[in-house]
């Protein structure tokens, strides 16, 4: 005997950064109408950076999702909050160890506290873990400085998913991962958590619903772009698994949200929203778990090795360079100390020790604090990664030997 439930989750990126992100106002009300439509019985959003966008949105939706979650983390909110038709039985919200630099404030990852959250409902007696993550963003495909972050983010968020989930009868990820498919990143995450992409295995996939972001189909994608990669790039997904004895059927992917906002010139995002229509079949049998292609999984295990393995190699000329800019200041200052000043340049020569501080100051801290603690994050993720890779070469031996 089975019993089958059919779940339908969405999930959007809604670029919602006060004082920066454009119709902010109107296109959080816009979404907050789209959902208390109750088309949707799971809701992952991510960049909800206001706490007031996310109780408007909470109380226009508390009739067709009564429970909802924000996760609170860094210095603005992690931007991620989850709604649920289904009762919130716990919750728990993981940060990410290596999330993009202070110094860097016109990317500002850092200061978002990104990370992955966790909330656990029951629907029909089935047990679900829905997880809504953000990872750090790409802004240079062809030098990006912060893959290493990411990759170690994609291995810290399948290791949190594969070990929470063990109760759980499915598992359902919905989020912006910054990644495309075929990244290493993206790798990492189906194979260490063993997650099934909802696009590649839907049965049934609407047309012109390829890329999440930067597609020709939102008003905020420059044209520039549009020209180069009309598609866009597939970088929000909605991916699952499940337990023995428990089926996932992926029916319908699609975008279910209009090109533009009602009555507005403007997208509700300049992410697309994705809407996944699982039906999860519940039965006596109880099937074998899912293939690993196990050559794919300790390649992609290699390469992530790889990556931190340079970026350790990086950090440690980073932090050499900072040692020589901070002799190289500190004598600097002692120059403009030791010597006498001329009364006409008085002012000047504060300004300028000022500055030579400041910025002695920055290098001390980024030599000697900064440097190590991303060195110490880096070095656990990869520590992480050759634990499991070796596992796996060791399963691999003892099958090859019986």
């Amino acid at each position: 005997m089975s019993v089958e439930t059919d779940i339908n989750v969405f999930t959007l990126n809604c670029w919602g950064i006060p004082g920066v992100s454009r119709n902010r106002k109107i296109r959080m009300n816009a979404i907050a109408e789209e959902l208390a439509l109750g088309k949707y019985d799971i809701v992952c959003l991510q960049e909800v950076w206001s706490e007031n966008d996310f109780i408007h949105i909470k109380k226009l939706t508390h009739n067709v999702l009564p429970y909802s979650h924000y996760f609170y983390s860094g210095v603005f909110g992690s931007g991620v909050c989850i709604f649920s038709r289904y009762i919130i039985e716990n919750v728990f919200f993981h940060q990410w160890p290596v999330n993009g630099y202070i110094h860097k404030l016109h990317h500002g990852d850092w200061f978002g506290g990104k990370g992955i959250g966790l909330c656990r409902v029951k629907c029909k007696g089935i047990s679900i873990n829905i997880y809504s993550a953000h990872l750090h963003a790409e802004y240079n495909r062809g030098n990006d400085e912060y893959m290493a972050h990411r990759v170690l983010q994609a291995f810290d968020m399948s290791q949190f998913i594969s070990m929470t989930s063990t109760n759980a009868d499915i598992g359902i990820l919905g989020g912006d991962l910054n990644t495309e498919p075929g990244d290493l990143s993206y790798r990492i995450i189906l194979h260490n958590a063993q997650l099934q992409d909802s696009f590649l295995q839907a049965q049934q996939v609407s047309a012109d619903c390829v890329g999440t972001n930067e597609s020709h189909r939102n008003s905020y994608t420059d044209k520039k772009l549009c020209l180069q990669k009309p598609a866009g790039n597939r970088i929000d997904y909605v991916m699952y698994k499940s337990r023995p004895g428990i089926e996932v059927q992926c029916l319908k992917y699609q975008f279910p949200l209009p090109e533009q906002v009602p009555h507005q010139n403007f997208s509700y995002s300049d992410h697309e929203g994705l809407q996944v229509s699982l039906r999860v079949v519940k039965t006596s049998n109880v099937s074998e778990d899912a293939a690993v292609n196990k050559a794919e999984y300790m390649n992609a295990l290699q390469e992530s090795g790889a990556v931190c393995t340079a970026a350790l190699a990086r950090l440690k000329q980073d932090k050499q360079s900072y040692w020589l800019y901070s002799v190289a200041l500190f004598l600097t200052l002692l120059c403009t100390i030791g010597s006498e000043t001329p009364f006409s340049y008085f002012k000047t020569y504060n300004i300028i020790r000022i500055i030579v501080t400041i910025m002695l100051c920055y290098t001390i801290f980024m030599a000697g604090i900064w440097n190590r603690i991303e060195e110490n994050a880096v070095l656990t993720g990869k520590l992480g990664i050759e634990v499991v890779h070796s596992n796996l070469a060791d399963s691999n031996s003892d099958i090859s030997y019986s």
